[in-house]
């Protein structure tokens, strides 16, 4: 049956119900009013009582129940394009980007079943199947893969290993698994996570070089289909009680508050989604940031405290290239603690966090903070999917290499929590030390990364010897500039009028990424926008607050939960990778919007102020009964809308600064009336859901750089170490010969939306002096293959601690100073057993030196640490490479790499 069909007929219904419930009171909203939209774009209408997209309506019939016949579009209309490429370990190492096999998955002439040659490994693959305009992806479709992998096999038996099309060796004794990666569901293009796939592994039955997997495309049972009505279930009275003039509001913030309660494990931990069980140190930081310090303060220490190692460090979720200190946003977690704090004022709460943070920071400081920039190296907090925020070149090694907004604005803020902490426990001079570290890092946030041009800051510093920009919008960075005050007065205001906004919501990064599905890229994160709504308030802009609370109040009333996130182009929670319900962060976003947008709470250390926002569209009463605050109980009514407040009173006298003291006890009635005073005017940057150009692959043919014209792109821009040199239409540029320099292109449509920059290519080096570390302490007795010279040396925790390394150069100057190294302690994606060590002359620190994971047993699998910039002088210097105690990593036991050689190079 037609689903539009389906989707008319439960509307009816949803009517027929909502026609028998009980008549509205005269004292609540009027049914004109109900039928006037509170927020309406051409993707979708919101209403007080519900939220129209297209054929599908979900609708509050009271506080406690919701309706929606919503139906994920997933398996409608598909091509039956499907794109697809061949992996070798899980690695993106078969063709060049952008260059992919092609089957045509219509069905065949006389009913055949659909099943590919053998395709050659490396060699492309077009399907001349022919398949009209509206030849779409029959659901439940099998087809038959395969792949002639013998001239690798051959490869291997010949010498040993085969090399890829980007040049890398691949040894035979490394070679563990082949997979089909792709865009066409259960095809994914997130190589990283093929080996969690099985069923994208590709086999060879018969031992001929002939490998072959079968796939089912566009199953129905894909779509994740939600249920239709939602009704409560769990008893909450015990939670704060809101109510307002908005049905659809009303019900929602039951609905997470229940889904709140089921977020709680046995042993009162957090957990983290419906299908994420466990503590996650990000996600239940920011949770309890926006709601759960408030809501279930004890469940939020006890989960603060499962994520602090025995040595009393706070523990960095696993991922990229062996977690810390790739990724470095385990800092959050102090964010949290002061939250905590602020709710409870639980003097011994902030003694235990104390030390923990004052701990983290300073092994931070040693690992990951730059003192030429200023500014705090690691992934992009939260979007910890290589392929997902970073160009495909990129290894860990340079993701921890790169300085990103959210990262650093979360640093920041640690700092100044620390200092805050230090002063009320009488130390003043780690008060004064971590204010300074704290003023640092913002100054040079808005000196690095500010983009006065379009108005908001760009997303990170990336690169090797020299860094440039990337100009993307990251909204959660953005956000937490703007919240956190890294960016002040008319700066603040235009961060959030300008930072673009797709029609679904503002999303993880803008403009996206080609060829990468839907998961940070092309996503909105209800959690994100919570954040955006808070810093819209913050920056005064009532547009930007109104379209937050729809694009977070949409997708939950639609889809009966708050989900983890949705699909920015159209708004479906089926098209991400990885979607879970019941998402914490997601719904502590919608109970934030409540207790810290509308109601404006702000908790500090010695009192709870009001600074409410209450946008236009939103106006009219509202109550929050049966919160708790210390040692008293609030209820609170407020009326009205905007940001100023007319008055404010408790039992029934005036409020002092709108703040209730921290001593209060017993139970109290507070009243808000607002000035009903829109703030003044601000816009909103309101855009199409783009897509950047890909990033070009150049390379060097005689002094010329050269790379592929790409549909679409109108100019090229040629950078030098970071910095533009020239802009082109051509696709080549010549390069003057002389000293070391780092070339980089990126490709600019002609929307002028700029492609990643493309792989630092060097030249101009001499030969770049290689000290073979086998020289200075015992080779290693191990098996593995690709090494240089005579050997290799282990590594780890008990062996070569550390490495005294004479490093002779010709001419004073600076110094680019890597390791080529080996770690097969894990795959790039996740674990936590990254290699970290510390680079000294004498006593001088020069830098740490990041020795990430490069594959699972992967150990003839080569590649270089980030290089570390160390001015020297003309002679001969001792560096020391050691582990100390700030390089231990979350492991705690395997902290382990192959060295080859140290290389030095002339940079400057």
């Amino acid at each position: 049956m037609n689903s539009r069909l389906l989707s008319t007929g439960f509307l009816l219904t949803l009517g027929l119900l909502n026609a028998c419930q009980t008549p509205k009171p005269a004292s609540e909203t009027t049914a004109s009013a109900a039928m006037n939209p509170v927020w309406q774009s051409d993707a979708y209408t919101l209403y007080r009582d519900r939220v129209v997209q297209g054929p599908h309506e979900a609708r509050a019939l009271s506080a406690t129940e919701l309706v929606s016949n919503y139906q994920s579009p997933i398996n409608e209309f598909q091509s039956p394009r499907v794109e697809f490429k061949f992996s070798l370990n899980g690695k993106d190492n078969e063709m060049a980007p952008g260059l992919n096999h092609l089957l045509i998955a219509a069905p065949r002439p006389g009913g055949g079943a659909i099943e590919t040659p053998p395709i050659v490994f490396g060699q492309r693959y077009e399907d001349s199947t022919p398949a009209s305009a509206t030849t779409y992806l029959t659901p439940n479709t099998p087809v038959k893969i395969r792949l002639d992998l013998r001239p690798v096999l051959a490869a291997f038996k010949k010498q040993g290993y085969y090399t890829t099309f980007k040049g890398d060796k691949l040894y035979q004794q490394d070679f563990k698994h082949v997979y089909i990666a792709g865009g066409t569901e259960p095809l994914s293009w997130d190589f990283d996570n093929l080996v969690n796939k099985p069923e994208l592994e590709m086999k060879d039955p018969d031992g001929n070089g002939i490998y072959e997997v079968t796939l089912n495309l566009n199953q129905p049972a894909a779509a994740k289909t939600t249920a239709q009505q939602w009704k409560q279930s769990i008893n909450t009275a015990d939670f704060p009680q809101y109510s307002s003039d908005y049905p659809l509001a009303d019900a929602l913030y039951n609905l997470a508050l229940e889904e709140a309660r089921r977020a709680v494990e046995p042993d009162s931990t957090f957990r983290t989604g419906k299908e994420w069980a466990g503590v996650w140190t990000r996600d239940i930081s920011y949770s309890i940031i926006l709601a759960q310090a408030a809501l279930q303060p004890k469940s939020a220490m006890k989960s603060l405290m499962r994520k602090v190692s025995p040595e009393g460090r706070i523990i960095q979720d696993t991922g990229t290239g062996g977690a810390y200190p790739v990724s470095t946003d385990r800092i959050v977690w102090a964010t949290a603690a002061w939250e905590i704090y602020n709710v409870t004022g639980d003097d011994a709460w902030l003694r235990k966090v104390y030390p923990i943070i004052k701990k983290s920071l300073a092994d931070d400081r040693q690992n990951a903070y730059d003192p030429t920039t200023g500014l705090v190296r690691g992934e992009s907090s939260f979007l910890d999917w290589r392929e997902q925020s970073y160009p495909r070149w990129m290894q860990p090694v340079d993701i921890y290499q790169s300085e990103n907004l959210g990262t650093n604005a979360l640093h920041y803020q640690a700092n100044v929590v620390l200092a805050q902490m230090a002063a009320k426990l009488g130390e003043p001079g780690v008060a004064a030390q971590h204010k300074r570290q704290a003023e640092a890092i913002k100054f040079a946030i808005n000196e690095h990364l500010w983009q006065p041009e379009k108005g908001y800051y760009g997303q990170f510093l990336y690169g090797r010897t020299a860094l440039t920009l990337s100009p993307k919008a990251e909204t959660l960075g953005e956000a937490l500039s703007v919240l956190y005050g890294v960016a002040e007065g008319e700066r603040a205001q235009e961060v959030v009028a300008k930072t673009p906004t797709v029609p679904f919501g503002t999303p993880c990064i803008y403009p996206q990424i080609p060829g990468i599905p839907a998961y940070h890229n092309n996503a909105v994160w209800p959690f994100v926008q919570s954040f955006w709504a808070l810093a819209g308030a913050r920056a005064g802009n009532d547009q930007s607050v109104t379209e937050s609370m729809a694009a977070i109040y949409r997708p939950a009333a639609l889809f009966l939960t708050n989900k983890e996130n949705y699909v920015a182009s159209n708004g479906d929670f089926a098209g991400t990778q990885i979607n879970s319900s019941n998402m914490l962060w997601s719904l502590s976003g919608s109970l934030g919007l409540v207790y810290k947008v509308l109601f404006g709470m702000q908790w500090q250390p010695e009192r709870l102020v009001f600074r409410p926002f209450v946008p236009q569209a939103f106006q009219g009463k509202r109550r929050l009964t049966n919160f708790p605050y210390r040692r008293a109980v609030l209820d609170i009514e407020m009326e009205g809308f905007g940001n100023e407040i007319s008055s404010i009173t408790m039992d029934g006298q005036p409020l002092a600064n709108a703040a209730i003291p921290a001593s209060l006890s017993g139970r109290h009635a507070v009243r808000i009336v607002l000035s009903s005073k829109a703030p003044q005017a601000a816009g909103v940057n309101r855009v199409a859901n783009q897509f950047s150009p890909l990033a070009p692959e150049v390379s060097q043919v005689g002094n010329n750089l050269t790379w592929a014209k790409a549909e679409g792109v109108k100019e090229y821009k040629v950078l030098k170490n970071g910095a533009l040199v020239t802009t082109t239409t051509s696709t080549s540029c010549s390069v003057p010969a002389g000293p070391f320099a780092a070339y980089q292109v990126v490709a600019v449509d002609g929307a002028g939306l700029e492609s990643f920059a493309s792989e630092p290519l060097e030249i101009g080096t001499a030969a770049s002096p290689q000290l073979q570390l086998e020289t200075v302490a015992p080779k290693a007795a191990l098996a593995y293959k690709g090494f240089s010279g005579q050997g290799f040396v282990e590594i780890s925790k008990s062996k070569n601690k550390s490495l005294t390394i004479p490093v002779t150069v010709a001419e004073a100057g600076l110094y680019a100073v890597d390791f080529r190294y080996a770690n097969g302690n894990g795959p790039i994606n996740t674990n936590n057993k990254c290699a970290i060590r510390t680079l000294r002359r004498g006593q001088e620190l020069l830098g740490t030196v990041v020795l990430p994971q490069r594959g699972v047993e992967e150990w003839s699998n080569w590649g270089f640490s980030n290089p570390v910039l160390v001015r020297l002088e003309k002679g001969t210097h001792p560096l020391t490479l050691a582990f100390e105690p700030a390089n231990e990593n979350m492991n705690g036991e395997v902290n382990q790499a192959m060295l080859d050689y140290l290389r030095v190079r002339k940079v400057e």
